[in-house]
């Protein structure tokens, strides 16, 4: 009987092997930015933490559900990339770059013409913010009420590697469980 039991017991213990977290790949780094703007560190606390922009968010790792990042066209015009970080909460946080379609029409007459008129026109937008002492072009975009969000954050960054300096430390966070503080560093003008 005692060797009976022993042998269901090895069989039942070999079926189900424990977990070796030793064994499991480190999550990977953030990829080192070559932009001295973004600050991103690991902190030694368990939540994760931006500073941009537009504010401040902060989340504990475990209540994150999910991240994701995505592009979307938006009325024909404009591309928005953005990351979403969704939580056990009731909100969810948006963290998005938004470029003219132009910028991606580039390489012929008329999708150079227009890049050239867009990045004229930021350059008036962000001189002009600067001179009335406002954050405009950190600012989100809204056209009420089509784009108002119930539980919804949003932050808008300006640029691409912002984002993806963005994504890639939550991501980290998340997947180590270890906290992280990501900063974009205003520039000075």
């Amino acid at each position: 009987m005692c060797k009976k039991s022993f042998l269901v017991l090895t069989a039942v213990l070999l079926a189900c092997p424990p977990q070796l977290h030793a064994q499991n790949a480190a999550p990977a780094a953030p990829a080192a930015n070559n932009n001295n703007k973004i600050n991103d560190t690991e902190q030694p606390n368990r939540f994760w933490q931006a500073n941009v922009g537009g504010g401040h968010y902060m989340v504990a790792l475990g209540t994150i559900t999910a991240i994701s990042r995505h592009k979307y066209l938006l009325d024909g015009a404009i591309v928005v990339d953005e990351v979403t970080v969704d939580t056990t909460g009731q909100s969810l946080a948006r963290f998005y770059f938004l470029s003219p379609v132009s910028d991606k029409l580039t390489g012929n007459g008329l999708g150079n013409t227009a890049a050239r008129i867009v990045d004229r026109g930021r350059e008036i937008i962000e001189n002009k913010a600067d001179d009335a002492g406002t954050d405009v072009h950190n600012m989100v975009v809204k056209k009420f009420p089509e784009t108002t969000h119930a539980h919804c954050i949003e932050y808008r960054l300006l640029s691409a590697e912002e984002l993806t300096g963005l994504y890639n430390s939550v991501r980290t966070a998340w997947e180590s469980g270890h906290g992280r503080s990501f900063s974009i560093k205003k520039s000075s003008s």
